[in-house]
């Protein structure tokens, strides 16, 4: 496929994609570890809330080393356009885990605070603690910022706008999960700091419940982000307009009537396409001439699979500079 700008977006699992991912792992494992210990240490119910986003994460960032691990499998008989869809199944699970593990052990200890309070302490040993993990938190952040920063500019788009839309869930759910955790970590602080202000655990069970909030509207946008690319999605106009420039830059295309691209993996594509072949080609010859089309096609590490056919008689072309899906309306 066309290079940058006009391209599908980076395929995965990059190198930097999974030293992002392993990052991620390392981080909320030292940070779960210290907030699960403070929290026994405090009987805060912000840190406890705090440990369960930390788990939860250190479980997803397992889930997301399969899925770009599991993607990048070569295609077979049996699955001709790869196994890239793989990538947002186990995606889908981590987002689960998130949303049950992070969002509900939150939400329900920040109730069982406000309704059975219970005194904290040892203050000093949060504010250390969360003091850490904002440290650890935001270096893996800026690892998923800096190359979402990266592979936005190569794309020419807005940095959240790619970030939803991308077709890599690796990143995207590091990304995501960093910076909840990070404005986490802000919420925890408050909550404990004005327990220790007024004495009420109320405002730290309030905390509790915030971050668990937090937690469920990121696993709910994941969630959905997901379940768009295993159901399909096609790939952004320019790249459809590259695609034909592209295609229409082979010599024996003539024209191109129908064209239709969708993701079916972290930077790769499906593509179909129907063209009229230039020159009165004779019929024993057009599947040889399609097929080495196709063969060309592939080479590109972005395609998973194509497929040409000819044109039906008088089918109009499409145009080159705006050349709609026609599945799309």
């Amino acid at each position: 496929m066309p290079t940058s700008p006009t391209r599908p977006d980076r395929a995965a699992p990059q190198p930097e994609s999974m030293l992002t991912v392993l990052i991620a792992f390392g981080a909320n494992l030292l940070i779960a570890i210290a907030k699960t210990v403070a929290a026994v240490l405090t009987g805060a119910a912000s840190m406890l809330a705090e440990a369960a986003h930390s788990w939860a994460d250190t479980g997803n960032e397992v889930f997301l080393y399969v899925a770009a691990r599991r993607a990048v499998r070569p295609r077979d008989p049996r699955h001709p356009a790869g196994y890239g869809r793989d990538a947002y199944v186990w995606s889908l699970f981590a987002a689960f885990g998130l949303f049950a593990v992070g969002a509900g052990v939150s939400i329900m200890h920040g109730i069982q605070e406000l309704l059975n309070p219970a005194p904290a302490e040892l203050f000093g040993v949060s504010y250390a603690v969360l003091a850490v993990a904002f440290v650890l938190e935001g270096t893996s952040f800026l690892q998923a910022l800096r190359q979402s920063r990266r592979d936005a500019r190569e794309s020419h788009r807005d940095l959240l706008d790619y970030v939803m839309g991308t077709s890599d869930p690796t990143l995207r759910a590091v990304f995501f999960e960093d910076a909840a955790a990070l404005i986490g970590l802000v919420i925890a602080f408050g909550g404990i700091l004005l327990h220790q202000v007024t004495g009420s655990a109320v405002p730290d069970a309030v905390g509790s419940i915030l971050v668990g909030v937090l937690l469920a509207v990121v696993a709910v946008v994941l969630i959905r982000q997901n379940r768009r690319f295993l159901v399909g999605v096609v790939v952004e106009p320019e790249v459809r307009a590259a695609a034909v420039q592209r295609l229409l830059a082979q010599p024996e295309i003539a024209q191109i009537t129908y064209l239709h691209i969708e993701y079916v993996g972290p930077g790769r594509v499906f593509l179909v396409a129907a063209v009229d072949l230039e020159g009165d080609t004779p019929e024993h010859t057009v599947a040889a001439r399609l097929n080495a089309i196709e063969d060309e096609l592939a080479r590109s590490p972005r395609v998973a699979w194509a497929v040409l056919t000819l044109s039906r008689p008088g089918a109009p072309a499409l145009d080159p500079q705006h050349p709609a899906d026609p599945l799309m309306g």
